[in-house]
């Protein structure tokens, strides 16, 4: 069933805020202006001198950060952008409209001990005392924040979400686990082009580059939002995820649980393939991961795909952080009706028939749009905004 244009259901939720910290800028403005420019952000890392893996992309001002300090520096990025996101909103625990007993916050982190801690944290400096945990599903962890928060909102479990996912992935520990694509892992190994390593769809991309940061929106029922007239900056339309069992060895070579999710999500949204005008992808630069991601891509929306963009060009991968980060500029992009481009795509792989956004900002009508979660080995997520 197709909702619409302009129609609203009694349990839409709204997207009134948002926050953004990523190598790019600090916050979200900033973020946006060098993801609209293009500008790679990957350099030498001191953290990593030495290694197969030598360099990441760094969110700049935020202090030194020794390995062994992700989940502090997670806080932090993720305090800034939730910091902004409620002021992007015109909320704050001070004002009238501020009820912390029913201000959830849901924070999306990949994994790893002091997890538990995020939220309770960011609730914490925000004076929230509604319902507070992380979700830890991967690469998907800050998309299935987003998620979760919204259905709590449909729940009527809380009228105020701060959701989205920070993480710092940065360090010796992480070139450890993830490896150089040179000895079979999944990282970069273009050590002799730092800015030129992150490279989704491109024929020579060798692999994710390393990356930190920080996405959160706040989210309201759209009956509220507009009861205290707040500025709705996108409604929050459609979820979808889904998961490989581990019982199935192996990556999943034909992308159907991102599919599966894709189409879930569509469907929550009350879209078709036809009303999507842009897609923000997990382009990540894994060759194996990108090319999967392309061919769902197709199935589902045929020979005319939607524009496509990959953000990670710019800012590295921050894992858990990273799909709520892209939520956010999905909702960047309604807002401006721009698309930015995908740095360092020199010659498009062949086998990826997209139609690519690059060089330059593609300036078009964007009603609909898409953030992609997809992993070969794990969690999916998909979500749906619409313009309000």
């Amino acid at each position: 069933m197709h909702v619409p244009a302009g129609v609203r259901q009694p349990t839409d939720v709204a997207v009134t805020g948002l926050g953004l910290v990523t190598p790019a800028g600090p916050d979200a403005e900033s973020t946006w202006d060098g993801l609209l420019d293009g500008r790679p952000t990957a350099a030498r890392d001191e953290l990593l001198a030495g290694l197969p893996v030598d360099f990441s992309c760094r969110v700049a001002g935020l202090g030194p950060a020794a390995p062994a300090d992700g989940a502090e520096r997670a806080l932090r990025l993720g305090a800034a952008a939730a910091r902004e996101a409620l002021a992007d909103a015109g909320l704050s625990a001070a004002g009238a409209a501020w009820t912390g007993a029913r201000v959830a916050v849901v924070i999306g982190r990949s994994g790893g001990d002091g997890g538990e801690g995020l939220a309770h944290g960011i609730g914490t400096a925000l004076g929230a005392s509604g319902p507070s945990f992380v979700t830890a599903a991967g690469c998907a962890s800050g998309a299935s924040a987003l998620g979760v928060a919204r259905d709590l909102l449909r729940a009527g479990a809380c009228d105020v979400a701060v959701a989205g996912g920070a993480e710092s992935v940065r360090g010796p520990a992480a070139v450890a686990a993830y490896g150089s694509g040179a000895a079979g892992g999944v990282l970069s190994a273009r050590t002799h082009d730092p800015a030129g390593a992150s490279r989704p769809f491109d024929a020579d991309r060798d692999g994710f580059v390393l990356g930190e940061g920080a996405g959160v929106l706040v989210l309201e029922r759209c009956a509220d939002a507009r009861a205290r007239r707040a500025r709705v900056r996108a409604v929050f339309a459609g979820y979808g995820a889904s998961a490989r069992p581990l019982a199935e060895p192996g990556p999943d070579l034909e992308g159907r649980g991102a599919e599966r999710a894709l189409r879930a999500a569509l469907a929550d949204a009350g879209l078709g393939p036809e009303d999507v005008d842009h897609v923000n992808a997990h382009g990540s630069g894994v060759p194996l991961e990108d090319l999967v991601e392309a061919r769902v891509l197709r199935r589902v929306f045929g020979w005319t795909p939607p524009p496509v963009t990959a953000v990670k060009s710019v800012i590295g991968h921050s894992v858990g952080g990273a799909g709520a980060v892209e939520a956010a500029c999905t909702v960047l992009t309604l807002r401006d009706q721009a698309i930015p481009p995908t740095a360092n795509l020199d010659r498009l792989d062949p086998e990826i028939e997209l139609d690519v956004v690059t060089k330059s900002p593609r300036r078009r009508p964007v009603r609909a749009a898409l953030s992609t979660v997809c992993a070969l080995r794990g969690q999916n997520a998909v979500l749906v905004f619409r313009a309000p």
